[in-house]
């Protein structure tokens, strides 16, 4: 069935112990007021939906694993964040509290409520909304052609940083939650190093073994300049509002074993 409206799948989803919601509209197009709506409105439905299937369920307890965002936090710069920091007042931040809440009435009806900020699972999505390692397709499957042949580069200033985590230790860290009662509210889900865009924009080229405009640990000089930053006044031209999140970030932090924590590590877990 369609999550977003209610439905007979409502009620097979009262059967279950635990829901795991991962659904909402791709925030990655031109933002207008249109979109936004989307953006906002498939999340509020689907966990309201969600909600009304677990508060009518026999089972009990329940647990409702809800996704959210690093994108809570708004824009905070080089500030270390954890479950304890404030919300921004951006849009996708705003659009995180509105899923948040509606996702905690479900403890109306006594379920338990992790609510595991992340990002949305698009491989090497470089946003706010943190990174998702994934070698299938996607964001990565679009910028390797780039970084193969020498042709990638950071966004803007390559400052911003991003959150990130590899897939498999997205995958193990929502058993994690699932399985722990004392695991309830606001959990981010990241890696404990996260990176710079050059950061990254270096890493993806030394695993790739191609140039790049960054130096070189221990070298004194330069790889040809092949890979050229996008200029940020493109960025916003061709993305508007959307694309000024992509020129900007957050650190984050978070106490979990991870299995690839290093950004090196997981590339080349994925592409060697």
């Amino acid at each position: 069935g369609d999550p977003s409206l209610s439905g007979s799948w409502q009620e097979e989803a009262s059967k279950s112990g635990a829901i795991i919601n991962l659904a909402g509209a791709s925030i990655f197009s031109r933002w207008n007021k249109t979109v936004k709506q989307k953006i906002l409105e498939s999340r509020v439905s689907i966990t309201r939906n969600l909600v009304e299937a677990m508060a009518a369920s026999r089972k009990r307890p329940q647990v409702l694993l809800n996704a959210s965002a690093v994108g809570y936090y708004g824009f905070r710069g080089d500030e270390e964040i954890d479950e304890t920091g404030s919300a921004g007042d951006d849009f996708l931040a705003r659009v995180c509290q509105v899923w948040e809440a509606e996702a905690l009435k479900a403890r109306d009806a006594g379920a338990r409520v992790a609510l595991t900020r992340f990002g949305i699972v698009l491989n090497l999505a470089l946003t706010r909304f943190g990174i998702v390692l994934n070698q299938r397709g996607g964001a990565l499957k679009q910028m390797l052609p780039l970084f193969r042949a020498g042709l990638g580069g950071r966004l803007g200033k390559g400052n911003q940083w991003f959150s990130w985590i590899h897939l498999t230790d997205l995958v193990r860290a929502i058993t994690f939650v699932l399985d722990r009662t004392e695991a309830d509210g606001p959990i981010n889900l990241t890696a404990p190093n996260p990176v710079t865009n050059a950061e990254m924009t270096r890493a993806l080229s030394q695993t790739l073994h191609r140039p790049a405009i960054l130096p070189v640990p221990g070298s004194q000089t330069l790889h040809r300049p092949a890979i050229l930053p996008v200029p940020g006044f493109m960025m916003r031209l061709v993305l508007g509002e959307f694309g000024s999140v992509l020129l900007k970030g957050q650190r984050q932090t978070l106490g979990f074993n991870f299995q690839f924590p290093l950004i090196k590590q997981a590339l080349a877990d994925l592409l060697t």
